[in-house]
């Protein structure tokens, strides 16, 4: 078999790949020659090159592996046309992202970027408005690998964790489950809400202006998810307005976020570039589900992390 792979994992990794008797072919996703790719390979391991390729042409495709959690940039329906197994890098990331969303829950409650200021004016002022998170809700719009890593690392706080998800099913370090129309209810209660859930085309714009408008005065956004499911207006409109107390995002309807976005101008806000899932373990845990995957595929065994590309996850 033949994979071809995007990103350069190093001799050692590539060796393993190659002791399972595969062929590999390393090209970099960035800067290609779409005429002479390998159009006859098995595996394509990648993330999302998809803009400047002929997906059509992998005609002998058994799989394409992503480096991503994330897969609203693929051809989903030339995949199921052409019926292409799609695996996504779930729970690949979810450690540091895990951590990432305890990090702001805690700059938020403890205004961290108040302090960083004062630091760079050199002024020696307290600040009494400084709040604990004992006895908080901390909501999660969805229950999936990364708020499950999230609410693992909130056990010591005595804080509510309550999970919203399609159906209300129970889910691992969380305290209490709803199902998703009761989501109004649960937005209500929230002090601090935590946007996970997936992009697809029924989460687009999830958190508009309605359900900003129900959260309390005194709450927090923070989202790692999806620009997309957001509606950046109606969050602008809440934060400008105090409609809400802040927010701490890593992710925008459209990125790099322009110079030119009024969520910079913004003091109650932290904005990241889509880093809460960089860690000095990412290669090692992407590439060790790019090996298992490409054991199985070659033992005939179910493979890991297919994505349902007619539900959307």
């Amino acid at each position: 078999m033949k994979a071809l792979f995007m990103y350069d994992y190093g001799k050692e990794n590539f060796d393993k790949i190659r002791n399972l008797g595969y062929e590999i072919k390393v090209v970099d996703e960035n800067h290609f020659d779409k005429e002479s790719l390998d159009y006859d390979s098995d595996v394509l391991c990648c993330y999302n090159p998809f803009e400047n390729l002929d997906i059509e042409k992998f005609t002998n495709l058994k799989l394409i592996q992503l480096s991503s959690i994330g897969f609203d940039f693929v051809p989903k329906e030339k995949l199921i046309s052409m019926n292409i197994p799609l695996a996504h890098n779930k729970g690949g990331y979810s450690i540091p992202m895990g951590e990432w969303i305890v990090l702001n829950i805690l700059q938020l409650a403890k205004n961290s970027r108040g302090f960083i200021e004062k630091q760079q004016e050199k002024r020696w002022k307290m600040d009494l408005g400084i709040m604990e998170i004992t006895g908080k809700n901390i909501v999660f719009l969805g229950t999936g690998t990364i708020a499950k890593e999230g609410a693992k690392r909130l056990q010591g706080f005595d804080v509510n964790i309550i999970g919203v998800n399609t159906k209300g099913r129970e889910a691992e370090f969380f305290h209490k489950v709803y199902p998703i129309e009761k989501v109004e209810e649960v937005i209500e209660i929230a002090d601090f809400l935590v946007m996970v859930l997936p992009s697809t085309e029924k989460t687009e714009s999830f958190m508009d202006e309605k359900k900003f408008n129900l959260m309390k005065k005194e709450a927090f956004f923070i989202n790692v998810s999806r620009g997309k499911v957001v509606d950046e207006k109606a969050l602008f409109n809440a934060l400008k307005n105090q409609a809400i107390k802040g927010a701490a995002l890593d992710v925008f309807e459209s990125e790099p976020l322009s110079k030119e976005n009024p969520l910079w101008d913004l003091k109650n806000i932290y904005i990241t570039p889509h880093n809460s899932w960089i860690s000095q373990m990412k290669d090692e845990r992407r590439f060790n589900l790019i090996y298992e995957n490409l054991k199985r595929l070659k033992e005939g065994k179910e493979l890991l992390n297919i994505v349902d590309l007619d539900r959307g996850y």
